[in-house]
């Protein structure tokens, strides 16, 4: 499986120098294209999810632990935890992005039976192992309720609802556009709410908190480390970005508003970063200090984790609805929110009990990839290498473009 997942990384990084050398300077337009805010908006609450807020916590004591974990040891735990959700590995959404904005129109591949039939398989998969995270995870964020190894009906409930208001989100593109606005603010909030009740109210000296930023510096020092699967954790999280890949990418290239392809991806690796930075550095600093997450703060990161996985499930549930046609349109609203909140309930729950792993669908996702390029090569090359724009029906006047809502 590592061998599979590295010649996935090389595909994925010689394609992406490709497309700067050949179409760096083509102007990306999708089919809905949406300010650069709202873009970057909806690109970094689809992209990510309750992980980001519930992972580094318990992930830093294993990053430091170096005797245990020798791979480890070549940087600081926090520039490890930066690695697996930064930079980088945002440029696998460029690929996608671009691919499904400028080259899949004049292609097709995705409309091939049996690779839509597999790229929907993703798609749905992803969406409960987002769920099954937020179930794994919240014994660790509210002990109260139970260890997490008995049932417990407060946890399911709360991702049973996490899934129907997604569901429900879902219905109409505008909640989608609305919500992915509204977490990126709320995430920016409860940065600084941690934040304040660290250095402002709290004992911690403002200085502690840029030491640990400066920390941040060694996943640059040492981004060699980063670009194939260390251990198998990594490789976990690599699989991970690539299942997650394909569809933000069949997501995002809807919204994408003019920007050249060269700045989509300086878009995606560094805006997305800078929140992911400061949060992990606030974290992490709560971790080294051993400082009191409980009570309030905890209550605000839970919060904030549902409404990130809200965020993500609507925008992937929109995806793989309309691909189907599985839309309230033809089955009516209420049908649609019954059969996707049992479908995604049941597969979530296939990976609670380990049935599925969400290494097997990244793998999947590097075998359509290849797929994919084999395509072009034998059917579509000639087509392919005359691409100069975006689709002709995605042009818009680009002064309107700041318009659009």
């Amino acid at each position: 499986m590592l061998g599979w997942l590295s010649a996935g990384i090389f595909l994925t990084m010689v394609a992406i120098i490709a497309i700067i050398v050949k179409w760096g300077r083509v102007r990306m337009i999708g089919v809905s294209p949406v300010k650069t805010f709202t873009f970057i908006s909806i690109l970094f609450t689809s992209g990510l999810d309750v992980g980001l807020i519930m992972f580094p916590l318990t992930e830093f004591p294993m990053y430091a632990a170096t005797s245990d974990n020798p791979e480890y040891s070549f940087t600081n735990p926090l520039a490890i935890e930066f690695g697996f959700w930064g930079f980088f590995i945002w440029s696998f959404y460029f690929l996608t992005c671009f691919y499904f904005c400028v080259i899949e129109p004049k292609v097709k591949f995705f409309e091939i039976t049996w690779v839509k039939v597999i790229n929907n398989t993703v798609i749905i998969g992803t969406c409960a192992f987002t769920a099954f995270l937020l179930l794994k995870n919240l014994p660790w964020y509210i002990p109260s309720f139970g260890d997490g190894e008995a049932i417990v009906i407060e946890y399911y409930l709360i991702v049973l609802a996490a899934i129907a208001l997604a569901v429900y989100s879902s219905t109409d593109i505008k909640y989608v556009r609305i919500l992915s606005v509204t977490t990126t603010l709320m995430f920016l909030l409860l940065i600084a709410f941690m934040w304040g009740a660290a250095f402002l109210w709290g004992d911690s000296e403002v200085a502690e908190y840029f030491e640990a930023t400066q920390m941040l510096g060694g996943y640059f020092a040492n981004i060699q480390h980063f670009l194939f699967p260390m251990n198998d954790y990594h490789a976990f999280y690599l699989f991970w970005w690539f299942a997650w890949s394909i569809m933000i990418g069949q997501f995002t290239a809807r919204f994408v508003g003019g920007l050249k392809a060269y700045q989509v991806l300086a878009a995606m690796m560094i805006f997305p970063s800078i929140p992911i930075g400061l949060w992990f550095a606030v974290l992490y600093h709560y971790h080294d200090a051993g400082l009191d997450t409980t009570g309030i703060r905890n209550v605000a990161m839970v919060f904030v984790g549902i409404v990130f996985v809200i965020n993500s499930l609507d925008s992937l549930i929109r995806l793989y609805t309309d691909n189907l046609n599985f839309t309230t349109k033809r089955l009516g609203k209420l049908q649609y929110i019954l059969y996707n909140v049992i479908a995604l309930a049941a597969l979530t729950l296939l990976f609670k009990i380990d049935f599925l792993k969400i290494q097997w669908i990244g793998a999947l996702v590097i075998g359509l990839f290849y797929c994919c390029l084999i395509y072009i090569v034998y059917q579509k090359w000639h087509a392919v290498t005359k691409i100069s724009a975006s689709p002709k029906e995605n042009k818009l006047d680009f002064k309107k473009i700041d318009s659009i809502q």
